[in-house]
């Protein structure tokens, strides 16, 4: 198996800190970020010189475009790139601050868009590489209480797919991964919820509420899943989707199927727009 060179955003927990575990165990390189210096010293005393790291928090977005550039100029080609830093904040819309709104947006959305685009010109010259997007089953289906999530990986979902099209003719492919609810520190490091407001008590966006209080069981292994993202990355064509966790599987599922039924029965009255000819 010839070593790769990966660059990932996030390395300090998560799905992040897993693949750049089972990256660097094989033998590959691993160029990661952190937002806080020291949080993945372990796995640099570990591994050495194959692990590059580099400070960063996504949502300056001027500082992204540094690291990246940093990254491709210390280490020469990196094979793939993978967007994961993230985190999730819950809550009925109306109980956000501005504030949140923008961190939430520029961390989810803007950090991951501002990535990509940092990394397209070295993929460009070195003729091709692969951008591997951690979505959601959120982004592909929609509950209360997670609007603004939703807001992120939504707009992340049209954005790779859109980019997958336009980066093609250059070698790049990209691929965007949807796990489920996977057994992480998730819960505990990178969720957020809203100051509740006594009006949405009782209310379908309320659910949300517990998700600090209580262990909700989730299928997803972590291991299994990294495992997954790892080996999509040789796969050819790389696939669009990479759908991981039944439960992902079934909610997804449901929400297209219910789109479709809410759009079909419209085809008839869609057409009366049409201009006459």
């Amino acid at each position: 198996m010839t070593a790769r060179t990966w660059f990932i955003t996030g390395v300090s927990s998560g799905f992040g800190r897993e693949l750049a575990e089972q990256l660097l165990a094989r033998g590959d390189r691993v160029a990661g970020t952190v937002r806080r210096e020291g949080s993945a010293d372990d796995l640099r005393t570990k591994h050495g010189e194959r692990l590059w790291l580099g400070l960063l928090d996504v949502t300056d977005l001027d500082r992204v475009r540094d690291v990246v550039d940093a990254a491709f100029g210390e280490l020469g080609r990196i094979d793939v790139v993978v967007i994961n830093a993230g985190y999730g904040l819950f809550g009925a819309a109306e109980e956000f601050s501005d504030e949140q709104v923008v961190h939430q947006i520029r961390t989810n959305l803007l950090g991951s868009i501002q990535t990509a685009r940092a990394s397209l010109p070295h993929l460009r010259a070195q003729g091709g590489g692969r951008i591997i997007q951690l979505s959601s089953v959120a982004g592909l289906a929609a509950h209360p209480g997670a609007s603004l999530y939703h807001a992120g990986k939504w707009g992340v979902e049209g954005f790779m797919e859109a980019l997958a099209a336009e980066v093609a003719p250059f070698g790049i492919e990209v691929t965007l991964v949807e796990p489920g609810g996977a057994r992480t520190s998730f819960a505990g490091s990178s969720l957020r919820l809203s100051e509740p407001l006594a009006a949405y008590d009782n209310t379908p966006a309320a659910a949300v509420r517990v998700f600090k209080d209580i262990a909700v069981p989730v299928p997803g292994d972590p291991v299994k899943v990294a495992a997954r993202i790892i080996d999509s990355a040789s796969r050819q064509p790389a696939p669009l989707r990479l759908v991981l966790g039944s439960d992902c599987y079934q909610g997804a599922t449901a929400a297209l199927r219910e789109r479709l039924a809410q759009i079909e029965p419209q085809q008839a009255s869609a057409a009366e727009t049409d201009a006459d000819t």
